[in-house]
Parts: C-alpha cells; structure tokens; sequence
C-alpha cells in the first residue's frame, strides 16, 4: 500500500439492507476523489466508515499503509467538514478557526499566525473579529473549511460541503475550494450528488449506484466516458442513441449519449431538423427537435430568434456534449 486513503473491500450492512458493498477506492496523497450518486446510494455510509463513526462489516480503511479500521475517530488525524459548516455561534471568526489548535495545546503566538494564514488562503483575510451570523453562506463556508485545514489534517473528508448554497455561489466557491485544497496539498474525500460539484473539485471520481461504485478514473476520463447509460444520465446526459442513429452520428458507435447542448442551431448546419418545443432560458434558447436519420434530441440556440413548433432549423453538432458509450 502506498501513501495517502486505501478503502479495501469495505461492506457495510443494516438489517437485511446492503448500504455498502465490496467497495475499493484509493486516494492517493494530495489528490481529491470525488465519490458521487444519488441519495441512498451509499456514499454518506462510506465517509462515516472512513472517518471512524461507522465499523464496517467487512473490509478495512488504511493510510498511508496503516490499517486505522479500528482506531477511534479523534486518533485517525482526518478532518470533516458538514454541508451546514456548522461552526460555533458563541465564537468569532478566528476563534472558530482556532479552535482544533487550542486543543492540540499549540501555542498563543503560533496559532495566531495560523490562523491568520487560512483567512488569508480562503480569501477572509481580516474577518476574524466577525460573528459567523454576519457571514454570508459562502463565507461561513470558508470559515469552516479553514476551520477543518487549522490542525494540518491528513485527510479532510468532504460531506455535501456546497449544497446548501444556490447555484451560482456554489459554482463559484467549488472552484475556490479546489484552488485552496491544491494549495495546501490536502489529500481529500468528497461525497456529494452534484456532478458539476464533482467535475469542479475532485482529480478522481467514483460513481457509486446501490452501495457499488460502478465507475471510477480521472474526472475527465469518467465524465467523457460514461460505463452505461445509467451512469450517463445521472452526469447529465439527456438522450442516448442506439444503432443507427449513434453510427451516424459518431461513426462505429454503437451507443452515443448527448447533453442538451451537444446541438446548436446554425444556418450553415448539415443537419435538418425539425422544432418539437422552444423555451427561453436567462442563456438562451432549449429545444427539442427531431433530426432528420437520428431522431428526437436537445438543442440550443440564440436568444435573437426563437423557432415556433414545426419550424425547421439546421444544426451543427458539439463533439463535447457527447460521449460513447460501451456497446450491448
């Protein structure tokens, strides 16, 4: 076993109920993985398996070569950080940040200085006099995530950190997440059933579907490459094409799923299609149309014109919303 998380062939049973099953990950050291699906798949079970509040059925936890599937919570050296911060109303800013410090009994000056260094990594630099309630969402976000860096941990473990923001700040702070976890090499594990929370944030990812990971690479390689159409529409996929249609499209392909931006409307497409449905959105327009030799898919196109049902319009495709998909 090398540095960094090793899961081997944890099983996790309640009842008559398979929470967890026969599940092997690794996390190598510095690296985020990424383990995404649906509610009740399994995922949350996992982390609490890893950070020593569920024993497992079967299987053991080890890092960096040391099986920890047996040591107390408190004595594994890794971090968790909630989806509600859940930080200390009672406390200010830098002592909430502080507070893992105080109890490792680290000195008054050093912990001064650390403090000061994770407001500044998470972009709060001067906020340590603030009551987390004068914070916004996403501040107290930060807080909490500086809160779960202070005591250098070796592994931070990562529950739904962003779902309780609104799109646009979660958009925003996944991507300053990933920067502030690269920047302190932090090795990390994240659970969460956002797919564009994973693609922002993790190097790896694991898709997990009732209590198995049915899926795992580089977040690139999984959310190019699609194991089944499952796993295609739980990423974003909207339609999938089988036969004919796939091949035409994507020469020798069998399977080929599409996004609903994997069409755009364009008088010089190749493609002749007609207008099933039209909907303006704040960045466009969403159709739905049946191409002439494929059949019914999504596609955008601009606000300027927006098609009536029936119309027709040509269409170029996107390589970049379409992925292919294993035959059979």
């Amino acid at each position: 076993m090398g540095e960094g998380l090793e899961i081997d062939h944890v099983s996790v049973r309640f009842g008559e109920t398979s929470a967890v099953d026969d599940v092997s990950l690794t996390v190598p050291q510095g690296q985020v993985l990424a383990v995404l699906g649906p509610s009740g798949c399994g995922k949350s079970t996992l982390l609490r398996v890893v950070a020593g509040l569920q024993r497992p059925d079967r299987g053991t936890v080890s890092y960096d070569g040391r099986d920890v599937t047996g040591v107390p919570t408190h004595r594994r050296g890794f971090a968790l950080m909630f989806q509600d911060g859940q930080l200390f109303g009672h406390l200010d800013v830098a002592g909430n940040v502080a507070y893992s410090l105080k109890r490792q009994g680290v000195s008054r000056g050093e912990t001064h200085a650390r403090v000061d260094e994770l407001l500044d990594l998470v972009g709060l630099p001067g906020l340590g006099d603030r009551r987390p309630a004068t914070l916004s969402g996403g501040q107290q976000q930060r807080v909490a995530l500086a809160r779960a860096l202070a005591g250098r941990p070796r592994l931070l473990l990562l529950d739904e950190p962003l779902s309780s923001l609104d799109r646009s700040l979660r958009d925003r702070l996944g991507a300053d997440l990933r920067r502030i976890l690269a920047d302190s090499g932090t090795t990390a594990l994240l659970v969460t059933h956002d797919h564009d929370e994973a693609f922002t944030m993790a190097d790896h990812m694991a898709v997990m579907r009732a209590g198995q990971v049915v899926q795992t690479g580089p977040t690139a390689q999984v959310w190019r490459r699609p194991a089944d159409p499952d796993v295609a529409e739980f990423l974003g996929y909207t339609t999938l094409l089988e036969g004919a249609p796939a091949d035409r499209l994507v020469p020798g392909a069998a399977r080929v799923a599409l996004r609903p931006q994997a069409w755009r409307v364009d008088p010089a497409g190749a493609y002749v299609a007609t207008v099933l449905s039209a909907a303006r959105t704040a960045d466009g327009v969403r159709l739905r149309v049946a191409v002439e030799g494929v059949g019914e898919v999504d596609a955008v196109g601009a606000l300027e014109q927006v098609p009536d049902a029936d119309d027709r319009v040509r269409l170029v495709p996107d390589p970049v919303g379409m992925a292919v998909l294993p035959a059979g």
